[in-house]
């Protein structure tokens, strides 16, 4: 007889829908009637919505993995394998991944088990026999390749990571294993974004000594971390909803590099926020090409829903240089006809507003005065960063090849 399991999805700890594994790893999703029928229903998502903005209510079953919206709520790469080897499960069952992981997933979802149901007893397989299957998981899940946790700040200015991983306002991105100087990397472009007038949470750096609570199987790092408040969290430990470009676009995290572009987010941005959000979406995409950011997908853009149910663009974050690591000539997603830094051109933009139908005089004195800004405050601030002098050298090497910074 197959065993069934289900998994309550839960948007601001109200129940909207379930998760059902089926046997053989396949999983359905379905809305609850209550949901269906609230008029006033909280967003989950746009890319629920059918092209007259109507509720979709129908999910083809998935085997192993979940339909792409809650897939990206889970980590990737060493961050998912870590956490699924704590879980003593293998890393490509979603569905027992969110149930291990859903107390605090990204925004305001969560998923669990309906009444409290204990850890299913059929895993031996991923566990060799271990009886305490799920119970040693880190509880929350942060999207994304990089080991990161999320900490509670304590009244002396220190981080912890809270003993089972619910809760916290801030996140801990910690030194790369293979790059150096990555926190002090991001923690430099955001604080010049910042400066520039992009909408940027609290940043700054902490030495990973600094943080208690780290689990010992890690492995020992050293040198300073990152720390970036939670804009999905609230002062008093409420959910904000968020959701990442790829949960919009219905396109699973291997796919975050292509299936959309910029021109795509675009049109949504024009579409779904008003135009402060445009402007701030020029901003980001020029200031992430002037740095030689080459790696901002589709996981990089967010949107937030300060109200439940309408978006607008979420605060920026995963601001890095990366040409300060690797030569790459090219950005992660095409701007509107090419990838290319070095035709990031006002033509090119042009060409993005007409096809995302956004105003073209909006899109081009934005461009025109990030750049100015960005020389201004560059100029006056690059030695003053935690950047090292090859990084600022690959940056203004990298200036010389963009049209319209030139």
């Amino acid at each position: 007889m197959t065993e069934v399991h289900v998994l309550d999805v839960l948007l601001y700890g109200d129940p909207i829908g379930t998760l059902t594994r089926v046997g053989d790893d396949r999983a359905l999703f379905a809305f609850n009637d209550s949901y269906i029928g609230d008029a006033a229903r909280p967003t989950l998502g746009l890319g629920f919505k059918d092209r007259f903005g109507e509720l979709i209510t129908g999910f083809p079953p998935t085997q192993t993995r979940m339909i792409p919206f809650f897939s990206n709520l889970l980590p990737e790469g060493r961050m998912r394998s870590y956490l699924a080897q704590r879980a003593s499960v293998k890393p490509v069952r979603e569905f027992f991944l969110l149930w291990a992981l859903g107390a605090d997933l990204p925004g305001a979802v969560t998923v669990g088990p309906p009444g409290g149901e204990t850890w299913p007893s059929n895993l031996a397989d991923d566990s060799d026999g271990n009886d305490s299957r799920g119970e040693s998981a880190l509880r929350f899940s942060l999207a994304g390749l990089q080991l990161k946790f999320s900490a509670v700040e304590e009244s002396r200015g220190g981080l912890t990571l809270p003993a089972k991983g619910i809760g916290g306002s801030w996140i801990v991105k910690l030194p790369s294993l293979h790059f150096a100087g990555v926190p002090e990397n991001e923690f430099s472009m955001m604080t010049l974004a910042r400066l520039l007038g992009i909408n940027v949470p609290e940043v700054r750096l902490i030495s990973v000594d600094a943080i208690e609570n780290l689990p010992e199987d890690i492995g020992r790092l050293s040198g300073q971390a990152l720390a970036v408040r939670r804009f999905d969290r609230t002062d008093d430990g409420g959910a904000v909803h968020v959701e990442d470009f790829a949960q919009v676009f219905g396109v699973y995290p291997e796919d975050k590099y292509k299936k959309a572009g910029a021109r795509n987010i675009a049109a949504v941005v024009g579409a779904e926020c008003g135009e402060d959000d445009i402007a701030e979406f020029i901003r980001r995409l020029t200031f992430n090409t002037l740095i030689g950011n080459a790696d901002m997908h589709l996981k990089n853009w967010s949107l937030i829903y300060p109200d439940r149910r309408n978006a607008a663009l979420a605060p920026a974050y995963d601001f890095v240089s990366t040409i300060a690591y690797m030569e790459d000539n090219e950005a992660a997603l095409k701007f509107s006809r090419t990838k290319r830094f070095d035709r990031y051109s006002e033509d090119e933009l042009s060409h993005l507003a007409a096809k995302a139908l956004l105003p073209e005089k909006l899109v081009l004195d934005t461009v025109r005065e990030t750049v100015a800004l960005f020389y201004h405050y560059w100029n006056a601030e690059k030695t003053n960063l935690p950047l090292p002098g090859n990084a600022v050298k690959a940056i203004e090497d990298h200036l010389k090849i963009i049209p319209l910074a030139i």
